[in-house]
């Protein structure tokens, strides 16, 4: 808290060099997810005929890949904390999970401007009778956006931690999230998956209740249960606690290594 100056620096400093010379710019946060979701809902939709639990195809993955995108930049950008600012640990001291909580905000604001797209074709949707409904769940969307934050930080910064002596991890660290979103009920439900062994897989995964739960607060559809919230906060406390342990051993000796 004391160096939330510093922090918001390196928020800046992050979208300066994301966005520096590029002819769309901050455009690109909203081009990148519904590009995406219209890929999705072509060809998981139209040619795979994935069900959808009777949501619109275009929000049932627009919802999912919100989420997912959300997930999947938390855990790329602080992957690489250590190699991508070894000039900058090297020069001067500042406590090094500045980097990382830096990186996880401005993936933050990032979700925020695609949310409120995601909320516009709700909203444009709803109001053309689409069977889209509003209810009090909205207001948990918060705690299930804190959970799929902590736990992108927690895995990014076990991966930011081991790639200062394994670089291997750097290359295979974005090849792993896409297969952990095919693993994930992002382009479909949860309810489609009903052999045992493959539901019991998906319910452990820490990031179905809260793809589950993101699409049973808007559209009233989706398997969320108490087990696999439960799952989920317990692979991300572990992980956040993994995570910081080695960070914490790391950035000590991580110069002589990078």
């Amino acid at each position: 808290w004391r160096y939330r100056d510093l922090i918001m620096m390196f928020v800046k400093r992050n979208f300066t060099v994301l966005y520096k010379q590029t002819i769309l710019g901050p455009a690109w946060i909203i081009l990148n997810p519904l590009i995406t979701t219209v890929i999705f809902n072509v060809v998981f939709g139209g040619m795979a005929n994935m069900p959808t639990d009777g949501v619109p195809g275009f929000l049932f993955y627009m919802a999912g890949n919100t989420v997912w995108t959300f997930f999947a930049n938390c855990v790329n950008n602080t992957a690489t904390t250590f190699v991508t600012n070894s000039q900058i640990f090297g020069k001067v001291y500042f406590p090094r999970l500045t980097m990382p909580v830096s990186q996880v905000l401005t993936s933050l604001i990032n979700f925020g401007i695609q949310a409120a797209m995601y909320l516009l074709f709700v909203v444009w949707f709803f109001a053309t009778g689409s069977g889209v409904a509003f209810t009090l769940w909205v207001l948990a969307v918060p705690f299930v956006i804190l959970e799929v934050m902590l736990l992108g930080l927690g895995v990014g910064i076990i991966v930011s931690s081991l790639t200062t002596k394994y670089r291997d991890l750097a290359i295979a660290v974005g090849f792993g999230v896409q297969l952990w979103m095919y693993g994930s009920p992002v382009v479909y439900p949860l309810s489609m998956i009903t052999h045992p062994v493959l539901r019991a897989v998906m319910v452990i995964n820490p990031m179905t209740a809260p793809m589950e739960s993101f699409r049973y607060i808007f559209f009233g559809t989706g398997q969320v249960t108490g087990v696999m919230w439960a799952l989920s906060l317990i692979w991300t406390v572990a992980l956040l606690a993994l995570g910081l342990s080695l960070f914490s051993k790391v950035e000590k000796t991580f110069v002589d290594t990078v």
